[in-house]
C-alpha cells in the first residue's frame, strides 16, 4: 500500500484588533480587517497529519482521538475540495505527478488546549489542515495564497498561517481573492513581548463565534460604527505600535478594542456575553496593577470566552505570575505543574500562589483579596511564535496503515 503524508504543526493567534461579522457567510469575507499576535507552539499548537493512498476507501477524520464525520463540515469539506482543486491544477500541468487529487485522504488531529472555549482552536486546527494539504500536495501557492483556503475554513485561521505579529486585510473583492493574511512584523522584531494566559473555563462555550457574530452583524447598532470608523484607524495605528514596539499604545489599542468588542456582543440582540465575573475581575486587576506600576505594565484582551491573555513585557511577567497564582488560588485537585505552564522559569512551582515579591503589588494584592479556588483553571505563560512547523515521518499521528497511532473508542 503506497501512501503519502505530511504532518504540521499550526499554532493559536490571538487578536489585538478583532474579527466580528462577516460580509459574506460563505467564503468568510469579513466586514473589518483584524491584527492578532502568534503565539509559541512550544505550549499551544494543533498537530495535524493527512495520508493519501489509492487504497483508502473514503475521507475520514479524528479529532483528539475520536472519529468525526468528515462530511459534517461543510467548511472543512471546502478546505479539502480547494486544496485538491489546487494539486489538481498541478498534475493537469504535469503528468508525472502522481494523482494525489484524486485520493481519499485520512485526517487526524490533536490539540494540547481545551477546543471551542475562546482559545482561537479552529485558527490552529484549520491551520495546520492546510498547511498540511499543502505539504501533502506540495503546493506551489505562497503562505499567503494558502491563507485564503485555511480563511474558508475559519477566518482567524489565515492569520495562523504566519508567526510573529499578522493582518487578515478584509479586501474588497466579493470574490475574496485579495482578503489574505499578511506577516506586520516577525516573530524576532519584538523578542520582549511575551503573554500569560488566564483558563477560566475550558468548557465549550454556549454561543458560537460563527452563530454570534453574524446576530451581531444583523442587530449590533454599535457595530456599523465600529466597522466604519473605529477598526480603520485602530489598524493603523496598532501596526504603528508594534513597528515602533511601543507597549504603552499597544496596550491601550489592545485593551480599548477588546472592551469595544464584547461591548459589541452585549449590543447584540439578544445579548451576548462571553465574559464572566472572573473575567470582568481581570480587567479591573490589570488597570490596578498598571497604576500601581505608574506605567502601562500590562494588557488583557479576551476573545469570545471568558479566558483572558494578558501581553506584557518579559520584565514584568514575574510580578503577574506571582500576582494571579496568589490571586486565583489552584483547584487542590490540579497538580501545580499542571496549573501553571512554567516555560521560563521564572515563578518555581513552589512560589506559585505563595508570595508576590515587589512590595507594591504585593499590597495590592492583599487589597484585592483571593477569590475562589479554581475560578482560574490553569496559567500559560507563552511567548510570540513562529508560523507552521513542518514534522518529519516519526511525529505523526497515523500509523504506517493510514490509521491513528492512538483512538478512543
Amino acid at each position: 500500500m503506497a501512501i503519502y503524508s505530511a504532518t504540521v504543526t499550526s499554532p493559536v493567534n490571538i487578536a489585538v484588533i478583532k474579527y466580528w461579522g462577516k460580509r459574506n457567510p460563505s467564503l468568510i469575507l469579513p466586514t473589518n480587517s483584524s491584527l492578532s499576535v502568534t503565539l509559541s507552539q512550544d505550549h499551544l499548537s494543533t498537530r495535524t497529519t493527512i495520508a493519501c493512498s489509492a487504497d483508502f476507501e473514503s475521507d475520514r477524520l479524528w479529532l483528539n482521538g475520536v472519529e468525526e464525520d468528515i462530511s459534517a463540515s461543510k467548511r472543512l469539506v471546502n478546505s479539502i475540495g480547494t486544496a485538491r482543486a489546487l494539486r489538481a491544477s498541478e498534475e493537469a500541468k504535469n503528468p508525472e505527478l502522481a494523482p494525489l487529487s484524486q485520493y481519499k485522504i485520512h485526517v487526524c488531529s490533536e490539540n494540547n488546549f481545551p477546543t471551542a472555549a475562546g482559545l482561537a482552536s479552529s485558527a490552529s486546527g484549520y491551520a495546520a489542515l492546510v498547511s498540511a494539504l499543502g505539504q501533502l500536495f506540495e503546493l506551489p501557492q505562497s503562505t499567503a495564497e494558502l491563507s485564503r483556503v485555511a480563511r474558508v475554513g475559519s477566518g482567524s485561521a489565515c492569520r495562523s498561517m504566519f508567526g510573529g505579529f499578522v493582518a487578515w486585510r478584509m479586501g474588497e473583492k466579493e470574490d475574496g481573492e485579495d482578503s489574505m493574511a499578511e506577516q506586520v512584523a516577525e516573530r524576532a522584531h519584538w523578542p520582549d513581548l511575551q503573554a500569560l494566559i488566564l483558563v477560566v473555563s475550558d468548557k465549550k462555550k454556549a454561543v458560537s463565534s460563527t452563530a454570534g457574530m453574524q446576530t451581531t452583524v444583523e442587530t449590533s447598532a454599535l457595530f456599523a460604527e465600529r466597522v466604519r470608523s473605529v477598526v480603520p484607524a485602530r489598524m493603523q495605528a496598532m501596526e504603528k505600535a508594534i513597528k515602533e514596539r511601543d507597549f504603552a499604545e499597544f496596550a491601550k489599542i489592545t485593551m480599548q478594542d477588546s472592551n469595544q468588542f464584547h461591548a459589541v456582543c452585549l449590543d447584540t440582540y439578544p445579548p451576548i456575553a462571553y465574559m464572566n465575573d472572573t473575567s470582568h475581575a481581570v480587567t479591573r486587576i490589570i488597570h490596578a496593577y498598571n497604576a500601581v506600576k505608574g506605567y502601562t505594565a500590562a494588557a488583557y484582551t479576551f476573545d469570545a470566552g471568558p479566558n483572558a491573555v494578558i501581553y506584557a513585557p518579559k520584565s514584568e511577567m514575574r510580578d503577574l505570575v506571582q500576582l494571579f497564582s496568589y490571586l486565583f488560588p489552584r483547584d487542590e485537585d490540579v497538580l501545580p505543574e499542571v496549573f501553571y505552564t512554567n516555560p521560563f522559569g521564572l515563578v518555581g512551582a513552589e512560589e506559585v500562589g505563595q508570595t508576590v515579591s515587589d512590595p507594591a503589588v504585593r499590597k495590592l494584592a492583599e487589597t484585592v483579596g483571593k477569590f475562589q479556588a479554581g475560578a482560574v483553571r490553569r496559567l500559560i505563560h507563552t511567548e510570540v511564535g513562529d508560523g507552521p512547523r513542518v514534522l518529519d515521518q516519526a511525529e505523526s499521528l497515523l500509523s504506517q496503515s493510514g490509521m491513528p497511532k492512538r483512538a478512543r473508542q
